[in-house]
């Protein structure tokens, strides 16, 4: 019968398992993954129904300002958010701009230290990027990938008004909507805006 490997050996088997890549994803996960919220909103239909909605937010600054998708908040004014620590805090809308699908939102409550903003421009095709998010509201979702391709234009109404938009962001992950994009050293570069729907 073979021998149970001693822990020290274990745990050294398990290091060399984790190839660069593995290590890459892991660390920008924990250390984002605790400043993503997952927002809980009830939208009113004009038929006068309630209907809940969920997105993801960043938390930005250190008093409780968070970012996320203006279609996510949609017409509503607060909600609550919650982080993967377990703590949910009510929030409010500060402001949203449909035509640019970008929303700032407020916590009530305490929030975690804000995530690092890189610079977008500096992106290059091919580079790995990180997804951390709630799509359909599974807190703490992770995805990784490349950018796909950088500088596509895409048209966005509102009220009337169009705008085309220069999306720099990478296209990573289809239909993920307001999840945070980090690069490989854990800076957030975007709150992806545009769902993409398999034609």
């Amino acid at each position: 019968m073979a021998a149970r490997p001693s822990e020290p050996d274990r745990s050294h088997e398990e290091r060399a398992a984790l190839d660069s890549y593995s290590r890459i994803v892991t660390s920008v996960a924990a250390e984002l993954t605790p400043k993503v919220a997952a927002l809980n909103v009830a939208h009113r239909r004009p038929s006068g129904r309630f209907v809940r909605g969920t997105g993801s937010a960043v938390a930005f600054t250190d008093d409780g300002f968070l970012l996320t998708n203006a279609h996510v908040v949609g017409h509503s004014d607060a909600g609550t958010a919650s982080f993967a620590d377990g703590t949910t805090t009510p929030f409010h809308v500060i402001g949203a701009d449909p035509l640019s699908d970008l929303a700032v939102v407020r916590a009530d409550g305490p929030t975690p230290p804000p995530a690092r903003f890189g610079e977008a421009d500096a992106l290059r095709v091919g580079q790995l990027v990180v997804a951390v998010g709630s799509p359909l509201g599974l807190t703490g979702s992770v995805t990784a990938g490349v950018v796909s391709a950088l500088g596509r234009s895409l048209p966005a109404s509102a009220s009337g008004a169009t705008r085309v938009i220069d999306d720099r962001a990478p296209a990573a992950t289809p239909s993920s909507t307001s999840s945070p994009r980090p690069r490989s050293r854990s800076r957030t570069t975007e709150a992806r805006s545009a769902p993409v729907l398999p034609g």
